[in-house]
């Protein structure tokens, strides 16, 4: 090597790091400030889910499956009620499609200010963070109000749902709406104004149009790229075909744009509840189903709040299934988050990684490698955000 290379350095992060807050191993290659190389080894966290479904009748799946994620709970539950009713070819009566499509928008809102909180975090702005979880527990107040949850709502369940919404609940939801309107594009406008968001996002974790379809990336991922594909228009499931909404999609292919269209969304998701509210339908918002199920086999696709959300049954004519297989929408954004930190700075990683709204479970840990001296060392979350903080002055 001549004294004029600079050698490489290899940084690991994960799986158990505060920056990342989920279980998951990417190691970089860096050269100076710059990333030259990522890869991503996926495995450190697992729960069994899948074959502990093997062992339990449908019913007590629902609250399996529920708990796969605290953040997408009733989006698990869809996918897999759909499932099982496609199987028994008897699907929800109108009212509970309803109700399950406005804790399904619930939750999305719920999810979506979440997480622009955490990335106002990862960058410095707290105040932005404070604000967004604020005004979050007004919907977290109203999935408690419709399912005496504010996590976990277990509306959901084969034939139906579990709850109906009361002219009560009706009248805090439709208040609830009119807050969250407001509020929502209070922060349209600053994520578009403000200078301190604008310089820590713009032009940060390109993803170009063609890139995500190489891909494969999913959700607000994908749509932040430009590209307009939602399950819930171009495979409509419970009542999304019934309702007048927009599939929202920006192109500027940054972490910005990624901020812009969970806004967006979230803002379509209040349209959404309006309209249902509005076109609530009469009739049973439940109906009894057997408890063995024929043989056969189902996928179910659900557009969950970071994305394509996959779930597969193999059923043996019993009351549990044979199989059950789930695809989450992170393991479809993990070639592309791969490919968007290739060619950024160091002080980006955790936004960058951020912002794909990644959900492994659990912690993950970070650790840097030099790859000229063999040098290792690392950071805690808080130390990297110091770091990136200083850096980008």
């Amino acid at each position: 090597m001549s004294e004029l290379e600079i050698p490489e350095i290899t940084i690991p992060v994960g799986p158990q790091h505060p920056a990342l807050h989920e279980p998951e191993n990417f190691t970089f290659k860096v050269d100076g400030e710059y990333v030259v190389d990522v890869e991503a080894r996926i495995g450190y966290n697992h729960r069994g889910i899948e074959k502990a479904a093997e062992s339990r009748s449908y019913i007590q799946n629902l609250y399996l499956f529920e708990r796969v994620c605290g953040i997408c709970s009733h989006a698990h539950t869809t996918a897999f009620t759909l499932n099982i009713e496609e199987l028994l070819d008897t699907p929800k009566p109108p009212r509970a499609q309803y109700i399950s499509m406005i804790v399904a928008e619930l939750e999305r809102i719920h999810s979506h200010t979440l997480w622009a909180g955490v990335a106002g975090h990862e960058i410095g702005f707290h105040s932005f963070f404070m604000y967004l979880w604020r005004d979050r527990e007004v919907v977290m107040d109203l999935l408690e109000a419709v399912s005496g949850n504010r996590v976990h709502y277990a509306v959901n369940t084969i034939g139906g749902v579990r709850r109906d919404i009361t002219p009560e609940v009706e009248k805090k939801l439709r208040k609830g709406m009119d807050i969250l309107e407001e509020r929502l594009k209070t922060y349209r406008t600053l994520a578009l104004e403000e200078p301190t968001l604008i310089k820590r996002c713009e032009g940060v974790g390109v993803l170009k149009p063609e890139d995500a379809r190489r891909l494969c990336a999913v959700g607000p991922t994908l749509r932040a790229s430009g590209i307009k594909h939602d399950v819930r228009a171009n495979d409509p499931y419970l009542a999304y075909d019934e309702i007048d909404w927009e599939v929202v999609s920006y192109d500027l292919c940054d972490v910005l744009s990624r901020i812009l269209v969970r806004i967006d969304e979230a803002l379509q998701s209040v349209y959404i509840i309006r309209q249902a509210l509005d076109k609530l339908p009469d009739g049973p918002y439940k109906v009894r189903v057997p408890r063995n199920v024929p043989e056969g086999e189902s996928v179910m696709r659900v557009e969950a709040q970071r994305g394509e959300l996959i779930h597969y049954v193999r059923s043996n004519g019993t009351d549990r299934p044979d199989r059950y297989k789930i695809r989450s929408p992170t393991l479809g954004n993990i070639p592309a988050v791969c490919h968007i930190l290739k060619g950024g700075y160091i002080a980006d990683i955790p936004i960058v990684l951020a912002s794909i709204d990644p959900c492994f479970s659990c912690t993950d840990r970070m650790a840097f490698v030099d790859v000229n001296t063999g040098k290792k060392w690392v950071w805690t979350g808080e130390q990297l955000r110091r770091y990136a903080r200083k850096w980008r002055g």
